[in-house]
């Protein structure tokens, strides 16, 4: 070992911020293993490395005893007070046995260790950063696609995209760049794991963000998303001010800001939809782009009855129900929707019922009275 170790362990701290002494710290805790290994297990010895001048040396602590049973653990007496004249029986002392060719593996242990150390000590800062930045877009390559798993890199490190995380129209293929949320950051054995994903419902919240001035500075809120990715998508929008219709800001002029958001994530249909505090209002709006007539609140159902133009109801439920699933998503109530046919044919069989119910009651009391 020398003073050119001790001088890369300093340039390590300043550019890594390793502190020199953590470094030198493992290092003799390796050593130490590596003396045992190569040198005798049983012996108990330490391992110290001078600081300034990078020099290693290896002590066996050794109990002073009068006879001696185990050389590898205990002293004469007489040998310890040649290096210390006022010891005693079952006082313990340092003896150096450094062995000659020591210092080859030394340096080779200190390599392994300082190696080990920077990879350690980059993980974390990746960990660090990446944590940070949970709930964020990132833009990255993919790597490969493995099993369905897309690898992404993000320069520094890599991230998976998970199936569940894919737009399931779009095809990755390596080299190509994306732009994906970042979900979760775990931190494993092997260094930090990071999942990004282009389906989760806040991708399409911070595009809007990036594509919205008024989201992104307050004036407009994102109440509500409902997703079905790759397909439709629901979000409902507020205003906090009375003079910026929240549509519209999320629209853009000629509808520029929406396309932008639909071209990124290659043509997913996006309704635009109002937040009202009125909930029939509410769900009359997640119906879009579909005509209401009437909404009918049941509370503790947490239902909604709506009844929709003939011509509307497909339009309504959408195709394969989705239109209908969107909209109960989005305002977390459930939502049956009739026609106004249906409407009318069900409200007459009502009123016949209790017609009917009301003519058995006159029968009943009649032939009470007799």
């Amino acid at each position: 070992m020398s003073g050119e170790l001790i001088q890369a362990l300093g340039e390590i701290e300043k550019e890594r911020g390793i502190p020199k002494e953590v470094l030198i710290e493992a290092i003799e805790s390796a050593l130490k293993t590596a003396y045992k290994k190569n040198f005798g297990s049983a012996q108990n010895v330490n391992v110290e490395m001078n600081a300034a001048s990078g020099e290693v040396r290896v002590f066996a602590c050794k109990t002073v005893v009068e006879q001696v049973n185990d050389d590898r653990l205990e002293i004469s007496l007489e040998a310890a007070r040649q290096v210390n004249p006022g010891v005693q029986p079952g006082d313990e002392i340092e003896i150096e046995v450094t062995p000659a060719d020591f210092g080859r593996i030394a340096a080779q242990t200190a390599k392994q260790v300082v190696i080990q150390r920077l990879r350690e000590a980059e993980r974390t800062l990746i960990f660090q950063e990446f944590s940070e930045r949970e709930g964020e877009i990132v833009t990255g390559t993919i790597q490969r696609v493995e099993q369905r798993i897309a690898v992404v890199n993000l320069g520094r490190t890599e991230a998976i995209m998970l199936p569940q995380d894919q737009i399931q129209n779009e095809q990755y293929k390596p080299g190509q760049r994306i732009k994906a949320y970042i979900s979760e950051v775990k931190r494993t054995a092997k260094g930090p794991q990071i999942f990004v994903s282009r389906s989760h419902a806040n991708f399409l919240k911070r595009l809007f963000e990036l594509e919205v001035p008024e989201i992104y500075d307050g004036l407009v809120e994102i109440k509500s998303i409902a997703r079905e990715a790759g397909s439709r998508s629901k979000v409902a929008v507020s205003s906090r001010d009375e003079k910026v219709d929240p549509v519209g800001a999320c629209v853009g002029p000629r509808g520029i800001r929406v396309q932008n958001i639909v071209k990124e994530l290659n043509g997913e249909k996006i309704d635009i939809i109002k937040w009202s505090k009125d909930i029939e209002q509410y769900i009359a709006n997640a119906l879009s782009p579909s005509k209401v007539v009437s909404v009918e609140i049941f509370e503790e159902e947490k239902m909604a009855r709506v009844v929709v133009p003939d011509y509307q109801l497909s339009l309504a439920i959408g195709k394969e129900g989705q239109n209908a699933r969107l909209a109960a998503k989005l305002t977390a109530w459930k939502i049956d929707i009739k026609s106004e046919s249906q409407a009318e044919a069900e409200g007459g069989m009502m009123v016949a019922q209790g017609q009917k119910n009301t003519a058995e009651d006159v029968r009943g009391l009649s032939a009470d009275e007799e």
